[in-house]
């Protein structure tokens, strides 16, 4: 009894450690040695920055060392661990098995004649099986229910590697797009930070020479407030806009995942020229269906949907399980010691075929699920495109806004300084010129950078490849040089059949403008032709009434007679001729005017008729152009 009573209390004490566990707070030396830890790994292995970093290289940088990216790459990686690991769930199980085994008495037993309920033997046990004995065993099983299930489920981590992989691509397209915005908003910053430091300065300096002047009765106060508000409020704005462009900087070093505190300056290229507006957005939205690796994730999913209703179908089936194997026994009452033994089995669960229906209802279902959420995300993405293709049109207008303002704020400021006399006001009111020259000047750079994080955007709304794969091996230099010539490459494949690039020479046209004299109609003179004028001119078409323009875009407005209700309908048609007087297309255009037509609200109406037709024209030169 006394080795039952020890491994009794063995028992006992191995169950009361195990229910000794208390939780344990890490301690403050374990927290700060992950910190140093995370510190140094988060910016080891990265190529110094040695010269200034232009924007392939910035690209190079952010995709070659940016974290979300890294994360993105180990899902991938442990994904397509997975994937391989699966496929080997298909394989038959082939189990080994060796132990030794013992008693500590012997394993007797009696038998009995079932007719009679009589002793056999005389009652006395018998034992046909040793207290010390070795046990082995090899058997190979294999099961159809499991070889099918192993076979979908690798499918399904298949296809989730796949969906890792297009994650993955859509964080590069958004880093891509990141860059390109913080990008030229720190260049801005750097091309105007001296300035602006050395003109805040002098800002300072004239307040409280203008307070000093009002304090000496050389100002009379109130234009002596009137003056400090304005100067007060320019650089108030001047250092909310140094502010916005340095905060890029800062945001750019954070997508390099450049050391914080680490000086660099960046290469002052000349602004690229921008491209045209789209003017086929449908051809860009079927890009975007295609290309999108949130629709392919989708696709990806609808797979796995699918593999999941042939799993569930699977387990209604009959079952096939096949095993054999190759047994050891050491004992030596055993006739054979040795012994090969096999079985094959099908069973078939009657009671799975109740349910069939639920399946089946569970699998329509997900499958609408799927489609619903495809439909729903084709439908964003569409709504991206057009709105991308928007933001760029309007990012375009501001950026012409904001170099119109910037030379004619730039004028003033020569005028100020050719005017500058010895009187204190003047030197005054060439600081607020300067300031607001400086002012207009940041503007330009934002608003050039919001043209180039506008492009960008629909750069990443067709969801265009950004770099090929297999790049994490390259150096920065030979990454920003991929960068490079990649990105041009695609362009090229893409745009030229969707923009109209501003290099590109399209035909000069002729402005025709018909509109029919009497019946209430307004002497107009040139100010229609103007206003219609400016609008295409303003969109990059080149207009030429000289000799040898033989393009002609024609504009005929025909007014109706007043209705009943005080109104009257007026049309505008567009007709495009070639030279020899060939129509290359013609839209039209109809609205409602007050029974008495004012000049400004027919000017105000063809104007609207020349906006809402700008991309079809472009169509129409562009394919008269390249026919």
């Amino acid at each position: 009894m006394k080795p039952k009573r020890s491994f009794i209390a063995l028992a006992a004490a191995t169950v009361l450690a195990g229910c000794s566990v208390v939780p344990e707070l890490l301690t403050q030396e374990a927290v700060h040695e992950r910190v140093l830890d995370d510190q140094f790994r988060i910016y080891s292995d990265q190529e110094q920055v040695f010269a200034p970093i232009g924007f392939d290289e910035a690209v190079a940088r952010a995709l070659k060392y940016n974290l979300d990216y890294r994360l993105k790459v180990m899902e991938s990686a442990v994904n397509l661990s997975l994937a391989e690991v699966s496929r080997y769930d298909m394989l038959p199980s082939v189990l080994t098995s060796a132990g030794y085994t013992l008693r500590n008495n012997d394993a007797g037993s009696t038998s009995y004649d079932v007719v009679t309920g009589q002793n056999l033997w005389g009652g006395n046990p018998t034992s046909s099986q040793q207290r010390r004995r070795r046990i082995a065993g090899a058997e190979f099983s294999w099961t159809a229910l499991d070889f099918g299930v192993s076979y979908y489920r690798a499918r399904q981590q298949a296809d989730q590697f796949l969906i890792s992989e297009e994650r993955r691509k859509r964080v590069t397209q958004t880093i891509v797009a990141d860059v390109r915005s913080a990008y030229w908003r720190a260049v801005g910053a750097q091309r105007l930070t001296p300035q602006t430091e050395a003109l805040m300065a002098r800002a300072r300096t004239a307040l409280e020479r203008s307070r000093e002047a009002e304090r000496m009765g050389l100002l009379p106060p109130r234009e002596a407030l009137n003056y400090q508000r304005q100067l007060l409020d320019a650089i108030g704005l001047l250092a909310a806009r140094r502010q916005e462009l340095e905060y890029a900087k800062r945001e750019l070093a954070a997508l390099m995942n450049i050391t914080p505190g680490t000086d660099f300056t960046l290469r002052e290229d000349d602004e690229s020229a921008l491209m045209g507006v789209p003017f086929n957005v449908a051809e860009l939205e079927e890009l975007a269906l295609h290309n999108r690796p949130e629709l392919r994730e989708e696709d990806y999913r609808r797979r796995i949907t699918a593999a999941e209703a042939r799993k569930q179908m699977l387990s209604v089936l009959p079952n096939l399980s096949f095993n054999i194997g190759a047994q050891y026994d050491s004992n030596r009452y055993l006739y054979n010691n040795n012994w090969i033994d096999s079985t094959l089995r099908a069973s078939f669960n009657l009671m799975r075929l109740a349910a069939l229906p639920s399946i089946d209802k569970s699998r329509k279902a997900q499958e609408q699920l799927d489609d619903a959420r495809r439909m729903a995300l084709s439908m964003a993405i569409l709504t991206q495109v057009r709105v991308a293709v928007e933001l760029y049109r309007m990012s375009l207008h501001e950026l012409d806004v904001a170099r119109e303002s910037s030379a004619v704020d730039q004028r003033l400021l020569n005028f100020s300084k050719a005017a500058l006399a010895t009187r204190a006001e003047s030197d005054l009111e060439l600081i607020r010129a300067e300031v607001r020259a400086l002012n207009s000047d940041h503007q330009r750079h934002l608003s050039y950078a919001h043209a180039q994080a506008a492009f960008g955007r629909i750069y990443n709304s067709i969801g265009l490849e950004v770099l090929p794969d297999d790049f994490e091996h390259l150096s920065v230099a030979e990454l920003a040089s991929l960068v490079s010539s990649h990105l041009q490459q695609v362009e090229s494949d893409t745009f030229p059949t969707l923009l109209v690039p501003e290099a590109q020479a399209l035909p000069s046209i002729r402005l025709d403008i018909a509109v029919p004299s009497g019946d209430g109609m307004p002497e107009t003179g040139m100010s229609l032709h103007t206003a219609v004028r400016r609008v295409l001119e303003h969109n990059q078409f080149k207009l030429n009434d000289g000799p040898g323009v033989g393009t002609t875009l024609q504009l005929a407005l025909e007014l109706a007679p007043t209705t009943g209700g005080g109104i009257r309908q007026i049309r505008a048609v567009w007709t495009l001729r070639q030279p020899d007087g060939a129509v290359v297309g013609t839209q039209e255009y109809r609205s409602v005017l007050p029974a008495h037509v004012s000049a400004r609200a027919l000017t105000a109406f063809a104007e609207a008729a020349t906006v809402a037709h700008l991309a079809t024209f472009q169509g129409w030169l562009h394919r008269n152009l390249n026919p």
